[in-house]
């Protein structure tokens, strides 16, 4: 088995979406190949810091309120549904995002992390913006 990875690793390291996992205590656990595109930070750079890294200061106290929020709960406001944000790149470059996030329970329900999906849509947005302003 050295060497070998599994299925679920696999499917997790090669899809498209960037995929985060972070414990109860918002610290990166999971950070796939996509997400080191998407961020500019490699594996090793962001696991084990703080959801932070990848979050606009301006936009944190709101993140940690719902994060401590559903974690608490057990329920997300947003049902898994995508929900555009801004995320943050290792050069400081702020990012459109499309994020769906889920809360990863143990069988008996006890809370164990959330899970976020993201792409970038930085480019469609604003290409949708100017032609807003434009009209």
């Amino acid at each position: 088995m050295d060497g070998e990875i599994s299925l679920e690793d696999a499917i997790l390291e090669q899809m498209a979406e960037a995929l985060i996992y972070s414990g109860t205590d918002g610290t990166i656990r999971r950070w796939n190949r996509a997400a080191e595109s998407l961020f500019g930070y490699s594996a090793f750079e962001a696991l084990g810091q703080s959801l932070d890294l990848i979050i606009p200061e301006r936009l944190r106290e709101a993140h940690w309120r719902g994060f401590d929020a559903a974690i608490q709960s057990g329920v997300t406001r947003l049902n898994g549904r995508p929900t555009l944000t801004r995320g943050l790149h290792k050069s400081g470059k702020k990012l459109y995002i499309e994020m769906s996030f889920a809360l990863v329970v143990d069988q008996a329900r006890t809370v164990l992390g959330s899970v976020a999906v993201a792409r970038d849509v930085t480019e469609r947005t604003e290409r949708e913006k100017a032609a807003t302003q434009s009209a």
